[in-house]
Formats: structure tokens, C-alpha cells, sequence
């Protein structure tokens, strides 16, 4: 062990310098810039290339008017996406600042927290144990020291470092074990991290079922219309000879058939989703993790802190030699050696809620405090199965204690007690474990070499006694996990607790389970496929460490689950990584748990979580009414440009580029505006979660929308053809016909925000962006039927009033059928 030199870091004038010299402690060759990305993005989308070629022929045929309100529509189109895209974009890149990783360092005298990529040339970093390395730097003081240094070698064992032999540490690597002050020398591209191309850039997020159906959904839908076009412009050519106007056909017909608003309602709904999920103290690693919640099947919960409130008091204290419990509230002289090598046997700045505790009982009842007496020169950090930790200490005059805690039937196997004196031991642990207590073993160890053993393993132990502590439960989690069982989650308890203990706790927060415990060691005992059938009934898991943990959160996926789990230590990370839905603590969670993790709970409760769970339920839902809609209302004005052209009409040139994108200016901001901000829908949290891979892109889930669309197609095909057959002229079967569109846009708005509700139920939803959208689309049929320059563009003319009602009346027709079969599904 080395002390350090008192330090004062570096001013924030001299980070600002070394900062500007040596540059940032990021791996991003540049800034990520969102605008300039997104820019691109809106300019190679099919939409506006198609737009754009529309602009190009009406300006080169002399349509200069037409021209120039497709000029308009490309910056409007391309305002809009650009809008929804930054914003999306926006909430990304804050997420990601707030999930950022911090490290302690010292700047102007004082130890403050900050995010690593603060972190500049010649700083001083405070590293220990559970913490990432944030850049390379040599080591000016350690204590007990040791870093697991594969992310850059491969070799998984720990490399013990010390000040004297001017040990380098490298960005990247994982403290094992005690403490460490850096000065940092290398940051950011320039560490060894860095130099070898380990940038985060460089891994790939694995795509969600659902974003790999919508791209291949897409992809489908662009090969579609190009299929089409080609088919249109050829036949129309085939028919009229004018090459112009079969080729701005066609192009109507193509851009009637890309749904390019899906794209970009799922990356706005994922993004502000995530966004939305930090107003509840919830940080969202990645927007796609969104989607996943809504299908969470299972949660394993860690006891400590998730279920209980990790508030640590002892209540008793046992010793081996008088064979007594000694209550700590009763003022009760205590047993002195036990609470004595507790203390010896914790850190000595500890951390911990239990070794807190310890510090304070030990400071307030012992007659002499030896905390000064005596230095640290040893330290064996928590580990084996089942885990201890040993510290030795020594004072001036060579006195040397060497003391143990943790799981006691770890440091009774290091013991020769007898056969009756374990049992007395083993029976005094049940009866505080069965009222729910945690309980360590407390050793005395002694060595007799010159050189200090490897493990501690080797040591031999005197079994001082017990200490016992008691961590209420939360004060709400009786609720939460209520709550979770109602929406069909099953909450399946992991502590490294006794069984009896993890029972006792179940039963006083009322967790569902059948008595049934698994402890770690049957997890590694027991074949795959028993564990597998095990897991189906068992909700309490004890004595658990971390191999144990990762394969109960296989067995669970390989059941098909979907698994969300808790975790705030170093060895959580593979669980955490495996699940599919990894929660790290955000007050107490190590940088490699929240590294590991897919969300971060900011105040480490549990309870945002069902509101995590719904939300990604509503997101989902509102997702899929969107598209539901968005298929809809396509279909209509697909068939509304092709049927005309091969059923051979007296009219066929219905609509034309113009009419298609002001349908897109109104049928965009619906899906992604109005139903991105829909309130989630009575029972949805007492409903099964969904199955992850399933989809509301096959033909069975979008049935009801085609069907749908078909009737708005009929409804506004049949009033134009009826009045074609009428005698009435072009321009009065196109009114008839998009004023019936438009129209059945509003009332398909209205019945589709919910499939199951009736319009009476949903039209009092809170959503003030309804009555927005609707009265714009409202004073837009308005406008087009008595605003003389309007008529001439989109070639209208205006109804009279019983004829615009006729119009109205088949909208309603051909949109408020569904309510009939809504009906029909609530009976």
C-alpha cells in the first residue's frame, strides 16, 4: 500500500488548456452532427426524389404554377420530415449525455463527479473497485490494487498494480479490487483503447422483430411502386401517345404508394418515447429498448435495494462462544470481538449500507477506538462461492489482525469447529433467516508464513459469530409488484440471500411463489432442460451468484420470455447483458452494471418500472393505430389513381401529383403527431404482455385496415361514378371525389384511436393535436371549394351545399361502419 501526496488537480483554466491541446476524452473522430445528418437523410428519401422529378417536368412543359407549388410542397415535405427527424435525433443525443459514464476526479482542490469525456491531460482520477477505467494515466498511489485488464489483452485474470513500480492503468479496463489515484497521461482516440479501434461507433445495435418487419415492410412497398409505375406509365403512354402526362401518372401513383410516413412515425414514437421515460427517472440507453418493454414477461428482481429499501440497521449480534443472541435495540452489552473483526473485516471509507452500518454501531459502543491504531496493509476483495472478504491490518508496534466476513457457512468450511457446534451455529442462521434477516459470519484468521497467501481460501479461521441485519421492504413495492402481476409479468425474486430469508421477504411483500427455493448452487447442478422446467414455477432464487444468474436468465429466454432484470454490482453485467431488458441502479449501480444495462433507474425504484411497461405498451399500441391508419387512407388514393385508368373511365386522370402531396401533408402529421401523443387506453396493464416477435405487418393484423381502405374507395369511387354516369364533368367527379377523401380522413382519424371503444368513449381522450389537425383539414375542404385560386390548382369546382353533405354522408358511410363491429367485439 502507498500513500498519496495531497493533490489539487488541475484548475479549470488548465483543463480548458490541456483540453485544447490534447483534445477530448472521446472516441468520435468528430461531433456528431445531427442537422447535417438528418439533412442528408430527408434528401435521399424515395418521397423527395419523386417530388422533385414532379417540380422538374412541370417546369420543363411550361406548368409553372403547378411547378412552383411543388417547389413549396419538397420545403414543406422536407420541413416537416426534417422537424420530426431532428427532434427524434435531439432526444437521442440527450439520452445518450445523460447515460454517459461519470469518474471522480480532482479539479480546484475539491473531488467532484463528472462525465468521463471531461476528462483532459494531466487530471487526477480517482478509480476503485467496480469502476471502468477512463483513460490511461499512471498510478501515483494504490491500495491494494488490481484490474482485469481483457477489454485490451484477452486474458480474463486480474493484474495487481502498485505506485512504486509506476504502473500504468489504460482506458477501458475493469477495477477488481481496492483503489488507485491516477494522473491521467493519454485521452479520447489517443489511448491504447482508442489506438486499437475499440470505438463504441463500431458496435452494432442489434435491430428489433419489429424494425426489421417495418424496413422489410417498406422495402416491399418501394419495390411496389416502382413495379407500378412502370406498369401505369406504360399503359397510359399505350392509350394517349402524350409520354408528359403518362409519366406524371405514374409518378402520382408511385408516390400515393410509399408509406415513407412509417419510418419516420416509428423513429419519432421510439425517440420521444425514451424521452418521455426520463420524466419518470428512467434513462433510455437505446430508443429501440422502448419497443421491447411493452413485451416484458418476466422480471427478475435482486432483493437488496430493489425489493427492500437497502437501508441496513443490525438487530443482532450472536456469539459463538457464550452461544447468545444479543439484541441491538435493548441497549444490551454487546459482544466486543464480534463487532470488533465485523468493522476490521469492512472498508474502511465504506460504501455500503451493511458496513455503514457496522462503522456506526462499532464508533457508538466501543470503549476504545483501535480505527487509528492500526493501517490496512492487506486486502482480499469479496469473492469465492459462497462469497467472504478478508482484511488484515497491523499497528505500530506489529500487532497484526487478520478478519473475515460474509456468507457463513463460507468461513465455517475454514474452521475446525465440531459436528455439534456447526449445527448449533446452522440452527441459530435458520431462525434468524425464516424472520427475514440477513446474516454474515464473522472470522478470526491467523497466519504463520512470511509472505501472505494467494487466496484467502488458505486461511484458517475462528468463527467469532454472527451479525444480523434487517432491510425493510419498500414501502410501496407491495403495489408495484401487484401491479405487474395484473398486467400478466411474473416477478421472480434473485438474492444471494439464505432461502429462508428470500421466503420471508416474498412473503411479506406478498410476491406470488409456492414455497419452492433454487438456490446458485442446484442452478449449476441441474441439465438445462430441468432448469427449464423449474423456472416455469419457481419465483425465488437463493444463495445466487453470477454464473447462477445467467443461466436462470438463459433458461427464461430459452422459454421464450422476455426477460427484464435488476442488478447494481460488477458481476451483474453478463445478466444484465444477456437479458433483454437490462435495469441498472442509478444511485448505487456500478459503471459496469450501468454500462451492461439497457435502462438506468436514476433513484433505483422499481416502480417507475410499471410505468416504463406501460408506456412501451401505449407506444406500441399508438404505433400501430398509426400504421393501421396509415394503410387505410392509402389504399383509397392507390386505387382512386389506378381504377379509373383500367376500367377505361371517361375521366382518368382523377388525381394528380399535386392532389397526392396535400394528402401527405395531412395524413404525416396525423399518424406521427396525433397518435404518437394518444393516452394509453383502459386496460392495457391488464392485459398479457404481446409476444415479442409478433407483428401488426401480415395480411391477418392489417385485414381490418384494407378492409377499411376498400370501403373509403368505394364510397368515393361510387359518388364519382354515379355522378359521371350522371353526365356532370371532369372537374365536378374530381371535387366529389377528394372532398369524400378528405373527408373520410377526418372521420377514419376519429374511429381508428381505438379498435375496441367506441368514438363516443375516445372523442374525450386529452389530445389537444385532434382538434388541430382535424380543423385544418376541416378549413382546407373549405378553401378548396371557395378559394378561386385553389380551384384552379387542384382543377375543382364548388358544390353546393346538399351536394357537399352528400359527400359527407358517404365519408361517414364508408369510415363509421367500424363502430357496428366495435359493438359487436365489446358484446
Amino acid at each position: 500500500m502507498s500513500t498519496p501526496k495531497v493533490q489539487t488537480g488541475l484548475t479549470t483554466a488548465e483543463a480548458d488548456l490541456s483540453r485544447q491541446k490534447h483534445g477530448s476524452n472521446t472516441l468520435e473522430l468528430q461531433e456528431d452532427r445531427v442537422l447535417l445528418n438528418v439533412l442528408k437523410e430527408v434528401v435521399l428519401e424515395p418521397m423527395f426524389i419523386l417530388l422533385l422529378a414532379a417540380c422538374i417536368i412541370y417546369f420543363v412543359v411550361g406548368q409553372y404554377q403547378e411547378g412552383i407549388i411543388m417547389l413549396i410542397s419538397i420545403f414543406i415535405v422536407a420541413g416537416i420530415s426534417l422537424f420530426q427527424e431532428y427532434r427524434s435525433k435531439n432526444a437521442v443525443q440527450a439520452l445518450k449525455k445523460l447515460s454517459a459514464p461519470h469518474a471522480n476526479l480532482i479539479r480546484n482542490g475539491k473531488v467532484v463527479q463528472l462525465a468521463t469525456e471531461q476528462i483532459v491531460v494531466d487530471d487526477i482520477l480517482l478509480i476503485a473497485e467496480g469502476g471502468i477505467v477512463a483513460a490511461d494515466g499512471v498510478i501515483l498511489a494504490a491500495n491494494d490494487f488490481s484490474l482485469n485488464e481483457s477489454v485490451l489483452t484477452g486474458e480474463s485474470f486480474a493484474v495487481s498494480k502498485t505506485a512504486e513500480d509506476k504502473h500504468s492503468v489504460y482506458k477501458g479496463t475493469l477495477v477488481t479490487s481496492g483503489s488507485a489515484t491516477i494522473k491521467v497521461e493519454a485521452v479520447g482516440l489517443k489511448t491504447m483503447f482508442g489506438k486499437i479501434g475499440l470505438s463504441m461507433k463500431e458496435i452494432r445495435i442489434e435491430k428489433t422483430p419489429l424494425q426489421l418487419q417495418i424496413k422489410s415492410f417498406v422495402k416491399k412497398m418501394v419495390w411496389a411502386g416502382a413495379f407500378a409505375f412502370i406498369i401505369v406509365v406504360g399503359f397510359r403512354f399505350y392509350q394517349s401517345g402524350n409520354f408528359i402526362e403518362s409519366f406524371l401518372q405514374g409518378l402520382t401513383l408511385a408516390m400515393s404508394i410509399l408509406p415513407e410516413e412509417i419510418p419516420v412515425a416509428f423513429s419519432t414514437f421510439q425517440a420521444l418515447g425514451a424521452f418521455r421515460l426520463l420524466k419518470q427517472q428512467i434513462i433510455v440507453k437505446q430508443p429501440q429498448f422502448v419497443e421491447t418493454l411493452g413485451s416484458a414477461t418476466v422480471i427478475c428482481a435482486d432483493k437488496t435495494g430493489t425489493l427492500t429499501q437497502n437501508k441496513m440497521s443490525i438487530a443482532y449480534l450472536y456469539d459463538v462462544k457464550t452461544g447468545t443472541s444479543f439484541p441491538v435495540k435493548e441497549n444490551t452489552t454487546l459482544p466486543e470481538h464480534v463487532l470488533e473483526y465485523a468493522m476490521w473485516s469492512s472498508e474502511t471509507n465504506p460504501f455500503d449500507p451493511m458496513e455503514k452500518a457496522i462503522h456506526q454501531l462499532y464508533a457508538t459502543t466501543a470503549a476504545t477506538d483501535k480505527r487509528m491504531l492500526f493501517q490496512q496493509i492487506h486486502e482480499y476483495p469479496i469473492g469465492g462461492t459462497p462469497p467472504m472478504m478478508t482484511h488484515i491490518f497491523k499497528d505500530e508496534k506489529g500487532e497484526v489482525i487478520i478478519a473475515a466476513k460474509g456468507a457463513p457457512e463460507g468461513i465455517l468450511k475454514q474452521t475446525k469447529l465440531s459436528i455439534a457446534a456447526l449445527k448449533q451455529i446452522e440452527e441459530q442462521m435458520l431462525v434468524y433467516a425464516k424472520s427475514g434477516y440477513r446474516v454474515l459470519g464473522v472470522g478470526k484468521g491467523s497466519w504463520h508464513e512470511h509472505k501472505w497467501p494467494v487466496s484467502q481460501n488458505e486461511f484458517e479461521f475462528e468463527f467469532l459469530g454472527l451479525i444480523v441485519f434487517y432491510d425493510p421492504p419498500k414501502e410501496n413495492i407491495r403495489e408495484t409488484i401487484n401491479t405487474f402481476h395484473e398486467a400478466g409479468i411474473q416477478v421472480k425474486m434473485i438474492t444471494g440471500d439464505f432461502p429462508e430469508t428470500a421466503v420471508a421477504i416474498a412473503d411479506e411483500i406478498q410476491l406470488n411463489h409456492n414455497r419452492e427455493v433454487i438456490t446458485g448452487k442446484e442452478v449449476l447442478h441441474i441439465s438445462k432442460e430441468e432448469l427449464q422446467e423449474r423456472v416455469k414455477q419457481v419465483n425465488i432464487f437463493a444463495r445466487m451468484f453470477p454464473e447462477a444468474k445467467l443461466k436462470v436468465i438463459d433458461a427464461l429466454k430459452e422459454n421464450g420470455e422476455v426477460v427484464a432484470m435488476t442488478g447494481d454490482g460488477v458481476n451483474d453485467g453478463p445478466a444484465l447483458k444477456a437479458a433483454h431488458i437490462g435495469i441498472a441502479m442509478g444511485k448505487r449501480g456500478s459503471e459496469v452494471a450501468k454500462t451492461a444495462a439497457a435502462l438506468i433507474l436514476i433513484d433505483d425504484d422499481l416502480t417507475h418500472m410499471t410505468g416504463a411497461v406501460a408506456l412501451g405498451r401505449k407506444i406500441y399500441d399508438n404505433l400501430k393505430k398509426a400504421i393501421q391508419y396509415i394503410v387505410s387512407i392509402h389504399i383509397p388514393i392507390i386505387l382512386i389513381v389506378t381504377l379509373p385508368l383500367l376500367l377505361a373511365w371517361t375521366f382518368t386522370d382523377i388525381f394528380s401529383p399535386v392532389h397526392v402531396i396535400f394528402l401527405e401533408l395531412i395524413m404525416g402529421p396525423t399518424c406521427s403527431i396525433i397518435y404518437e401523443n394518444e393516452p394509453m387506453e383502459p386496460g392495457t396493464m391488464n392485459r398479457p404482455p404481446r409476444k415479442m416477435g409478433s407483428t401488426f405487418l401480415s395480411l391477418k393484423q392489417l385485414a381490418m385496415s384494407i378492409l377499411q381502405g376498400l370501403m373509403i374507395t368505394a364510397g368515393c369511387l361510387g359518388i364519382g361514378y354515379y355522378y359521371m354516369q350522371a353526365g356532370s364533368n371532369e372537374e365536378m367527379i374530381r371535387t366529389v371525389i377528394f372532398i369524400t377523401l378528405l373527408s373520410s380522413n377526418i372521420f377514419l382519424t376519429l374511429v381508428n384511436r381505438s379498435f375496441y371503444y367506441s368514438v363516443f368513449k375516445t372523442i374525450r381522450y386529452k389530445n389537444n393535436l385532434v382538434f388541430f389537425i382535424i380543423s385544418f383539414t376541416a378549413l382546407f375542404i373549405v378553401a378548396l371549394l371557395y378559394v378561386p385560386f385553389l380551384q384552379d390548382l387542384f382543377r375543382l369546382q364548388s358544390l353546393s351545399t346538399p351536394l357537399l353533405l352528400t359527400c359527407i354522408a358517404v365519408a361517414l358511410a364508408s369510415t363509421c361502419w367500424i363502430e357496428i363491429w366495435k359493438l359487436f367485439k365489446r358484446s
